[in-house]
Protein backbone atom coordinates (compact mmCIF):
# COMPACT_ATOMS: atom_id res chain seq x y z
CA UNK A 1 0.00 0.00 0.00
CA UNK A 2 1.37 3.52 -0.75
CA UNK A 3 2.51 5.02 2.33
CA UNK A 4 0.05 7.99 2.09
CA UNK A 5 -2.41 6.16 1.97
CA UNK A 6 -2.04 3.85 4.77
CA UNK A 7 -1.58 6.66 6.90
CA UNK A 8 -4.58 8.04 5.76
CA UNK A 9 -6.39 4.91 6.56
CA UNK A 10 -4.63 4.40 9.88
CA UNK A 11 -5.15 8.43 10.98
CA UNK A 12 -8.96 7.83 9.87
CA UNK A 13 -9.29 4.41 11.74
CA UNK A 14 -6.90 5.88 14.95
CA UNK A 15 -10.11 8.81 14.26
CA UNK A 16 -12.85 6.72 14.24
CA UNK A 17 -11.35 4.23 17.52
CA UNK A 18 -10.91 7.61 19.51
CA UNK A 19 -14.50 8.47 18.42
CA UNK A 20 -15.63 4.87 19.63
CA UNK A 21 -14.08 5.18 23.28
CA UNK A 22 -15.74 8.72 23.52
CA UNK A 23 -18.56 6.86 22.79
CA UNK A 24 -17.84 4.33 25.85
CA UNK A 25 -16.95 6.80 27.94
CA UNK A 26 -19.87 8.95 27.54
CA UNK A 27 -22.15 6.17 28.18
CA UNK A 28 -20.54 3.36 30.11
CA UNK A 29 -19.27 5.91 32.50
CA UNK A 30 -22.54 5.16 34.57
CA UNK A 31 -21.23 1.93 35.26
CA UNK A 32 -18.71 2.45 37.62
CA UNK A 33 -20.11 6.33 39.10
CA UNK A 34 -23.87 6.70 38.54
CA UNK A 35 -24.65 4.96 42.18
CA UNK A 36 -22.27 7.26 43.58
CA UNK A 37 -23.66 10.48 42.22
CA UNK A 38 -27.40 9.03 42.52
CA UNK A 39 -26.22 8.13 46.90
CA UNK A 40 -24.70 11.45 46.42
CA UNK A 41 -21.35 10.25 48.02
CA UNK A 42 -19.71 12.61 45.30
CA UNK A 43 -20.86 14.81 43.09
CA UNK A 44 -20.93 14.50 39.01
CA UNK A 45 -17.69 16.76 38.35
CA UNK A 46 -15.81 14.66 41.27
CA UNK A 47 -17.74 11.46 39.61
CA UNK A 48 -16.07 12.04 35.73
CA UNK A 49 -12.91 13.13 36.85
CA UNK A 50 -12.14 10.17 39.26
CA UNK A 51 -14.03 7.89 36.53
CA UNK A 52 -11.85 9.05 33.59
CA UNK A 53 -8.67 8.92 35.06
CA UNK A 54 -9.17 5.69 36.85
CA UNK A 55 -10.62 4.79 32.85
CA UNK A 56 -7.36 5.81 31.37
CA UNK A 57 -5.06 3.87 33.85
CA UNK A 58 -6.64 0.75 33.61
CA UNK A 59 -6.59 1.07 29.81
CA UNK A 60 -2.72 1.49 29.81
CA UNK A 61 -1.71 -0.32 32.58
CA UNK A 62 -3.66 -3.49 32.61
CA UNK A 63 -5.45 -3.88 29.12
CA UNK A 64 -1.75 -4.64 27.43
CA UNK A 65 -2.63 -7.46 25.05
CA UNK A 66 -5.95 -8.37 23.23
CA UNK A 67 -5.45 -12.26 23.77
CA UNK A 68 -8.64 -13.33 22.14
CA UNK A 69 -9.31 -14.35 18.44
CA UNK A 70 -9.41 -11.19 16.59
CA UNK A 71 -12.87 -9.19 17.53
CA UNK A 72 -13.68 -12.07 19.96
CA UNK A 73 -14.28 -15.24 17.43
CA UNK A 74 -17.46 -13.28 16.15
CA UNK A 75 -16.61 -13.53 12.11
CA UNK A 76 -14.28 -16.31 10.83
CA UNK A 77 -12.16 -13.91 8.57
CA UNK A 78 -9.35 -16.86 7.28
CA UNK A 79 -12.00 -17.20 3.85
CA UNK A 80 -12.24 -12.94 3.83
CA UNK A 81 -9.66 -10.77 1.80
CA UNK A 82 -7.67 -8.04 3.71
CA UNK A 83 -9.15 -5.49 1.45
CA UNK A 84 -12.62 -6.47 2.41
CA UNK A 85 -11.71 -6.97 6.33
CA UNK A 86 -10.25 -3.87 6.57
CA UNK A 87 -13.08 -1.82 5.35
CA UNK A 88 -15.50 -4.21 7.65
CA UNK A 89 -13.50 -3.49 10.76
CA UNK A 90 -13.92 0.04 9.63
CA UNK A 91 -17.38 0.27 9.27
CA UNK A 92 -18.40 -1.86 12.35
CA UNK A 93 -16.42 0.25 14.49
CA UNK A 94 -17.90 3.47 12.62
CA UNK A 95 -21.59 1.84 13.52
CA UNK A 96 -21.20 0.35 16.99
CA UNK A 97 -19.79 3.88 17.76
CA UNK A 98 -22.64 5.84 16.60
CA UNK A 99 -25.14 3.58 17.77
CA UNK A 100 -23.91 4.14 21.53
CA UNK A 101 -23.32 7.57 20.52
CA UNK A 102 -27.43 7.35 19.77
CA UNK A 103 -28.53 5.54 23.10
CA UNK A 104 -26.73 8.20 25.03
CA UNK A 105 -28.55 10.72 23.25
CA UNK A 106 -31.44 8.91 24.46
CA UNK A 107 -29.62 8.88 28.14
CA UNK A 108 -30.12 4.60 27.81
CA UNK A 109 -26.93 2.73 29.07
CA UNK A 110 -26.51 -0.58 26.49
CA UNK A 111 -23.58 -2.95 26.10
CA UNK A 112 -20.48 -1.71 23.92
CA UNK A 113 -19.43 -5.14 23.39
CA UNK A 114 -22.75 -6.17 22.36
CA UNK A 115 -22.57 -2.70 19.63
CA UNK A 116 -19.46 -4.19 18.08
CA UNK A 117 -20.39 -7.89 18.02
CA UNK A 118 -24.15 -6.76 16.36
CA UNK A 119 -21.48 -4.85 13.97
CA UNK A 120 -19.52 -7.58 13.02
CA UNK A 121 -22.00 -9.69 12.68
CA UNK A 122 -23.71 -7.79 10.06
CA UNK A 123 -20.48 -7.43 8.41
CA UNK A 124 -19.56 -11.11 8.30
CA UNK A 125 -23.05 -11.99 6.87
CA UNK A 126 -22.23 -9.46 3.84
CA UNK A 127 -18.32 -10.10 3.27
CA UNK A 128 -19.02 -14.41 4.10
CA UNK A 129 -22.29 -15.07 4.08
CA UNK A 130 -23.81 -16.33 7.20
CA UNK A 131 -21.40 -19.10 7.29
CA UNK A 132 -18.84 -16.68 8.35
CA UNK A 133 -20.26 -15.92 11.76
CA UNK A 134 -19.72 -18.09 14.85
CA UNK A 135 -23.34 -18.63 15.81
CA UNK A 136 -22.43 -20.44 19.02
CA UNK A 137 -20.27 -17.43 20.42
CA UNK A 138 -23.62 -14.87 19.55
CA UNK A 139 -25.74 -17.35 21.36
CA UNK A 140 -23.55 -17.26 24.34
CA UNK A 141 -23.87 -13.44 24.38
CA UNK A 142 -27.19 -13.74 23.86
CA UNK A 143 -28.00 -15.48 27.01
CA UNK A 144 -25.57 -13.09 28.70
CA UNK A 145 -28.41 -10.65 27.96
CA UNK A 146 -30.50 -12.79 30.97
CA UNK A 147 -27.48 -14.26 32.94
CA UNK A 148 -25.87 -11.04 33.92
CA UNK A 149 -28.42 -8.97 34.48
CA UNK A 150 -30.29 -11.49 36.58
CA UNK A 151 -27.26 -13.12 38.30
CA UNK A 152 -26.44 -8.81 39.24
CA UNK A 153 -30.25 -8.39 40.56
CA UNK A 154 -30.06 -11.09 42.63
CA UNK A 155 -26.94 -10.83 43.80
CA UNK A 156 -27.37 -6.94 44.48
CA UNK A 157 -30.56 -7.99 46.15
CA UNK A 158 -29.11 -9.90 49.06
CA UNK A 159 -26.52 -8.04 49.81
CA UNK A 160 -28.80 -4.89 50.34
CA UNK A 161 -31.02 -7.59 52.77
CA UNK A 162 -27.75 -8.76 54.83
CA UNK A 163 -26.95 -5.08 55.47
CA UNK A 164 -30.45 -4.31 56.60
CA UNK A 165 -30.40 -7.51 58.84
CA UNK A 166 -26.96 -7.10 60.68
CA UNK A 167 -27.67 -3.85 60.44
CA UNK A 168 -30.40 -1.34 60.24
CA UNK A 169 -32.45 -4.46 62.19
CA UNK A 170 -30.47 -4.01 65.35
CA UNK A 171 -31.19 -2.38 68.70
CA UNK A 172 -27.99 -0.12 68.00
CA UNK A 173 -27.37 0.25 64.10
CA UNK A 174 -24.11 2.48 64.25
CA UNK A 175 -22.26 -0.49 66.81
CA UNK A 176 -23.41 -3.27 64.39
CA UNK A 177 -22.11 -1.12 61.27
CA UNK A 178 -18.51 -1.14 63.64
CA UNK A 179 -18.88 -4.90 63.64
CA UNK A 180 -20.37 -6.09 60.08
CA UNK A 181 -18.29 -2.84 58.29
CA UNK A 182 -14.71 -4.33 58.44
CA UNK A 183 -15.93 -7.58 57.53
CA UNK A 184 -17.75 -6.63 54.50
CA UNK A 185 -14.36 -3.63 53.26
CA UNK A 186 -12.33 -6.70 53.83
CA UNK A 187 -14.11 -9.05 51.64
CA UNK A 188 -14.83 -6.41 49.34
CA UNK A 189 -11.12 -5.58 49.37
CA UNK A 190 -10.24 -9.18 48.89
CA UNK A 191 -12.40 -9.72 45.29
CA UNK A 192 -11.20 -6.46 44.09
CA UNK A 193 -7.24 -8.06 44.66
CA UNK A 194 -8.53 -11.03 43.04
CA UNK A 195 -9.56 -9.73 40.15
CA UNK A 196 -6.29 -7.69 39.93
CA UNK A 197 -4.49 -10.63 40.63
CA UNK A 198 -5.97 -14.29 39.36
CA UNK A 199 -5.05 -14.80 35.94
CA UNK A 200 -4.57 -10.96 34.36
CA UNK A 201 -2.19 -9.38 32.54
CA UNK A 202 -0.91 -7.72 35.72
CA UNK A 203 -0.31 -11.32 37.35
CA UNK A 204 1.82 -12.58 33.55
CA UNK A 205 3.75 -9.31 33.53
CA UNK A 206 4.77 -9.97 37.53
CA UNK A 207 4.78 -13.57 37.19
CA UNK A 208 2.02 -14.06 40.16
CA UNK A 209 1.53 -17.32 40.41
CA UNK A 210 -2.42 -18.26 41.49
CA UNK A 211 -1.47 -18.76 45.06
CA UNK A 212 0.37 -15.54 45.06
CA UNK A 213 -2.44 -13.99 44.36
CA UNK A 214 -4.53 -15.23 46.36
CA UNK A 215 -1.94 -14.72 49.34
CA UNK A 216 -1.80 -11.02 48.17
CA UNK A 217 -5.84 -10.66 48.36
CA UNK A 218 -5.93 -11.80 51.36
CA UNK A 219 -3.48 -9.98 52.90
CA UNK A 220 -4.85 -7.38 51.52
CA UNK A 221 -8.26 -7.96 53.15
CA UNK A 222 -6.87 -8.29 56.74
CA UNK A 223 -5.10 -5.43 56.35
CA UNK A 224 -7.91 -3.36 55.34
CA UNK A 225 -9.91 -5.27 57.94
CA UNK A 226 -7.99 -3.49 60.42
CA UNK A 227 -8.47 -0.32 59.08
CA UNK A 228 -11.85 -0.64 58.81
CA UNK A 229 -11.61 -1.24 62.94
CA UNK A 230 -10.01 1.61 63.10
CA UNK A 231 -11.73 4.30 61.74
CA UNK A 232 -14.63 3.13 61.92
CA UNK A 233 -14.05 3.10 65.95
CA UNK A 234 -14.85 6.49 66.46
CA UNK A 235 -18.32 7.14 64.73
CA UNK A 236 -20.64 7.75 66.68
CA UNK A 237 -24.76 9.15 66.18
CA UNK A 238 -25.56 12.69 66.61
CA UNK A 239 -28.44 11.35 68.90
CA UNK A 240 -30.14 8.29 70.31
CA UNK A 241 -32.78 9.07 67.46
CA UNK A 242 -33.14 6.78 64.66
CA UNK A 243 -32.56 8.70 61.83
CA UNK A 244 -29.29 9.66 63.36
CA UNK A 245 -28.37 6.10 63.66
CA UNK A 246 -29.11 5.48 59.75
CA UNK A 247 -26.98 8.39 58.97
CA UNK A 248 -24.35 7.24 60.77
CA UNK A 249 -24.50 4.10 59.43
CA UNK A 250 -25.44 5.42 55.58
CA UNK A 251 -21.82 7.50 56.13
CA UNK A 252 -19.89 4.47 57.12
CA UNK A 253 -20.75 3.21 53.77
CA UNK A 254 -20.48 6.29 51.52
CA UNK A 255 -16.42 5.93 51.39
CA UNK A 256 -16.64 2.36 50.68
CA UNK A 257 -19.17 3.00 47.73
CA UNK A 258 -16.75 5.19 46.61
CA UNK A 259 -13.73 2.78 46.68
CA UNK A 260 -15.96 0.20 44.72
CA UNK A 261 -17.10 2.57 42.20
CA UNK A 262 -13.36 3.39 41.47
CA UNK A 263 -12.39 -0.29 41.18
CA UNK A 264 -14.86 -0.85 38.87
CA UNK A 265 -14.21 2.47 36.89
CA UNK A 266 -10.32 0.42 36.46
CA UNK A 267 -12.11 -2.26 35.38
CA UNK A 268 -13.75 -1.04 32.92
CA UNK A 269 -10.86 0.84 31.63
CA UNK A 270 -8.97 -2.20 31.44
CA UNK A 271 -11.70 -4.53 29.91
CA UNK A 272 -13.99 -2.47 27.20
CA UNK A 273 -11.02 -0.27 25.69
CA UNK A 274 -10.77 -3.11 23.46
CA UNK A 275 -14.33 -2.75 22.16
CA UNK A 276 -12.18 0.93 21.07
CA UNK A 277 -9.01 0.19 19.65
CA UNK A 278 -9.15 -3.43 19.26
CA UNK A 279 -10.43 -3.23 16.10
CA UNK A 280 -7.97 -0.68 15.10
CA UNK A 281 -5.40 -2.44 16.29
CA UNK A 282 -6.67 -5.26 14.05
CA UNK A 283 -6.70 -2.52 10.78
CA UNK A 284 -2.94 -1.74 10.89
CA UNK A 285 -2.02 -5.08 9.89
CA UNK A 286 -3.75 -5.19 7.11
CA UNK A 287 -3.19 -1.94 5.96
CA UNK A 288 -0.06 -2.89 6.17
CA UNK A 289 -0.70 -5.57 3.90
CA UNK A 290 0.57 -8.24 6.39
CA UNK A 291 -2.65 -10.01 7.97
CA UNK A 292 -4.23 -10.87 10.77
CA UNK A 293 -2.64 -13.98 13.25
CA UNK A 294 -4.38 -15.43 15.85
CA UNK A 295 -3.72 -12.78 18.57
CA UNK A 296 -3.47 -8.96 18.21
CA UNK A 297 -0.72 -7.11 20.53
CA UNK A 298 -2.02 -3.79 21.24
CA UNK A 299 0.84 -1.09 20.72
CA UNK A 300 0.68 1.25 23.84
CA UNK A 301 -0.05 4.57 22.51
CA UNK A 302 -3.27 3.20 21.04
CA UNK A 303 -4.30 1.67 24.45
CA UNK A 304 -3.58 5.49 25.16
CA UNK A 305 -5.43 6.96 22.49
CA UNK A 306 -8.24 4.67 23.69
CA UNK A 307 -8.24 5.27 27.59
CA UNK A 308 -7.77 9.53 26.49
CA UNK A 309 -11.39 8.88 24.49
CA UNK A 310 -12.78 7.04 27.40
CA UNK A 311 -11.78 9.81 29.37
CA UNK A 312 -13.15 12.85 28.03
CA UNK A 313 -16.41 10.82 26.82
CA UNK A 314 -16.97 10.40 30.89
CA UNK A 315 -16.08 14.27 31.22
CA UNK A 316 -18.15 15.16 28.38
CA UNK A 317 -21.54 13.13 27.90
CA UNK A 318 -21.45 10.96 30.99
CA UNK A 319 -24.17 12.80 33.05
CA UNK A 320 -26.36 11.91 30.23
CA UNK A 321 -27.12 8.17 30.92
CA UNK A 322 -25.37 8.20 34.67
CA UNK A 323 -28.98 10.11 35.12
CA UNK A 324 -31.03 7.30 34.29
CA UNK A 325 -28.97 4.63 35.90
CA UNK A 326 -28.22 6.76 39.22
CA UNK A 327 -31.78 8.09 40.03
CA UNK A 328 -34.21 7.45 37.35
CA UNK A 329 -34.80 3.33 38.65
CA UNK A 330 -34.90 3.95 42.13
CA UNK A 331 -33.95 5.82 44.53
CA UNK A 332 -30.58 5.46 46.16
CA UNK A 333 -28.76 5.45 49.15
CA UNK A 334 -24.77 5.15 50.14
CA UNK A 335 -26.05 1.18 51.44
CA UNK A 336 -27.96 0.78 48.42
CA UNK A 337 -25.81 1.74 45.99
CA UNK A 338 -22.68 -0.03 47.82
CA UNK A 339 -24.85 -3.45 47.40
CA UNK A 340 -25.24 -2.31 43.49
CA UNK A 341 -21.75 -2.11 43.13
CA UNK A 342 -21.07 -5.05 44.89
CA UNK A 343 -23.06 -7.32 43.32
CA UNK A 344 -22.60 -5.54 39.52
CA UNK A 345 -18.70 -6.13 40.42
CA UNK A 346 -18.42 -9.73 41.83
CA UNK A 347 -20.76 -10.60 38.93
CA UNK A 348 -18.49 -9.58 36.47
CA UNK A 349 -15.49 -10.96 38.24
CA UNK A 350 -17.26 -14.12 38.82
CA UNK A 351 -18.01 -14.33 34.81
CA UNK A 352 -14.39 -13.52 33.37
CA UNK A 353 -12.82 -15.98 35.58
CA UNK A 354 -15.62 -18.63 34.12
CA UNK A 355 -15.24 -17.38 30.62
CA UNK A 356 -18.81 -15.57 30.32
CA UNK A 357 -19.28 -12.82 27.88
CA UNK A 358 -21.01 -10.55 30.07
CA UNK A 359 -22.31 -6.62 29.98
CA UNK A 360 -21.20 -4.94 32.62
CA UNK A 361 -23.92 -2.23 31.82
CA UNK A 362 -26.66 -5.14 31.72
CA UNK A 363 -25.33 -6.12 35.25
CA UNK A 364 -25.35 -2.99 36.72
CA UNK A 365 -28.63 -2.08 35.65
CA UNK A 366 -29.85 -5.53 37.17
CA UNK A 367 -28.15 -4.80 39.98
CA UNK A 368 -29.99 -1.45 40.37
CA UNK A 369 -33.36 -3.40 40.08
CA UNK A 370 -32.30 -5.94 42.67
CA UNK A 371 -31.59 -3.02 44.94
CA UNK A 372 -35.07 -1.68 44.30
CA UNK A 373 -37.17 -4.64 44.62
CA UNK A 374 -35.57 -5.09 48.26
CA UNK A 375 -37.60 -2.13 49.02
CA UNK A 376 -40.50 -3.77 47.12
CA UNK A 377 -41.65 -3.54 43.17
CA UNK A 378 -43.52 0.41 44.04
CA UNK A 379 -39.70 0.98 44.88
CA UNK A 380 -38.93 0.22 40.80
CA UNK A 381 -39.60 2.44 38.13
CA UNK A 382 -41.09 -0.26 35.23
CA UNK A 383 -41.08 2.60 32.70
CA UNK A 384 -37.84 3.27 32.15
CA UNK A 385 -36.44 -1.05 33.00
CA UNK A 386 -38.78 -1.22 29.79
CA UNK A 387 -37.04 1.67 27.68
CA UNK A 388 -33.76 -0.09 28.98
CA UNK A 389 -34.69 -3.58 27.81
CA UNK A 390 -35.71 -2.05 24.39
CA UNK A 391 -32.80 -0.41 23.62
CA UNK A 392 -31.01 -3.78 24.80
CA UNK A 393 -33.39 -5.63 22.25
CA UNK A 394 -32.86 -2.96 19.22
CA UNK A 395 -28.46 -3.07 19.96
CA UNK A 396 -27.64 -6.35 18.18
CA UNK A 397 -29.98 -5.72 14.94
CA UNK A 398 -29.57 -1.71 14.77
CA UNK A 399 -26.05 -2.15 14.96
CA UNK A 400 -25.75 -5.23 12.32
CA UNK A 401 -27.85 -3.26 10.17
CA UNK A 402 -25.84 -0.02 10.24
CA UNK A 403 -23.05 -1.68 9.65
CA UNK A 404 -23.97 -3.47 6.68
CA UNK A 405 -25.40 -0.16 5.34
CA UNK A 406 -21.53 1.38 5.86
CA UNK A 407 -19.74 -1.56 4.30
CA UNK A 408 -21.67 -0.97 1.53
CA UNK A 409 -20.95 2.41 1.05
CA UNK A 410 -17.70 2.18 1.31
CA UNK A 411 -16.77 -0.60 -0.76
CA UNK A 412 -18.75 1.36 -3.13
CA UNK A 413 -16.52 3.88 -2.96
CA UNK A 414 -13.24 2.52 -2.51
CA UNK A 415 -14.15 -0.91 -4.60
Amino acid sequence: MDPLIFLLVIGGAGAIGFYMAWSIGANDVANSMATAVGAKAITFKQAVIIAGVLNFVGAVFVGSKVTETVSKGIITTSGIDNHVLLLGFVASLLAAAIWVTLSTWREMPISTTHSIIGALIGFGIIAGGTSAVAWGKVGSVAASWMLSPVFGCILAFFVFKIIVKTIFAKDNPVSAAKIVGPIIFGFTAFLIASSLFLKTALSENYGFSDTDGLIIATVVAIIVVLIGIVLLRKIEAKSDEDHAAYSAVEGIFRKLQVGTSCYVAFAHGANDVANAIGPVASIIPLAQGIGLGPEIEVPIWLLALGGIGISIGCMTWGRRVMRTVGSRITNLTNTRGFSVDFGAATTVLIASKLGLPVSTSHTVVGAVIGVGLARGLEAVDLSIIKKIVVSWLLTLPIAAGTSITIFLLLRAIVG
